[in-house]
């Protein structure tokens, strides 16, 4: 129960799991790998941030909304394996961001994603990223994130 006490430490409470908006599911666990869909900025109450960056919403309510994203994939996460301590590390993260065309700071954004999961996980966290511009996404919101965790043997 490390990484459980971390996010006591850290005063992190994971919501419960977000309910998919179509026809997937949050998380696919094969073999020793889970891949995590595209979650959004979904706060408990159901409600979420919306609108472009940085035109609609601030860069920094932007790294708010990736981080929330985290909290989303971690809550996922959690109902697909049960235990957190079962991830080996982080392989890959898909950071989509709703942005302007002339946009250019999508890794500051996705980096709130990043720097909560490195508070949590550690090195296990530093992966593959990925940190891209949308001219959209569902619901307007302004981030969307997905990832690939490896679980231990």
């Amino acid at each position: 129960m490390i990484i459980e006490a971390r996010l006591a430490e850290l005063a992190i409470t994971v919501p419960a799991p977000p309910k998919p908006v179509g026809a997937y599911v949050g998380a696919v666990v094969t073999g020793n790998l889970v891949f995590i869909a595209g979650h959004g900025p979904r706060r408990p109450d159901g409600s979420s941030q919306t609108g472009k960056v940085p035109t609609e919403i601030s860069v920094e309510d932007a790294v708010e909304a990736a981080r929330l994203c985290g909290l989303n994939i971690l809550s996922s996460l959690r109902a697909a394996i049960g235990d957190l301590d079962r991830v080996e590390r982080f392989v890959k993260v898909l950071g989509m961001v709703n942005a302007a065309p002339d946009f250019k700071h999508h890794p500051r954004v996705i980096d709130g994603f990043s720097i909560l999961m490195i508070d949590i996980f550690g090195e296990r966290a530093r992966c593959a990223r990925s940190a891209v511009g949308m001219s959209s996404l569902p619901f307007q919101i302004p981030v969307e994130i997905e990832a690939v965790v490896a679980l231990k043997s």
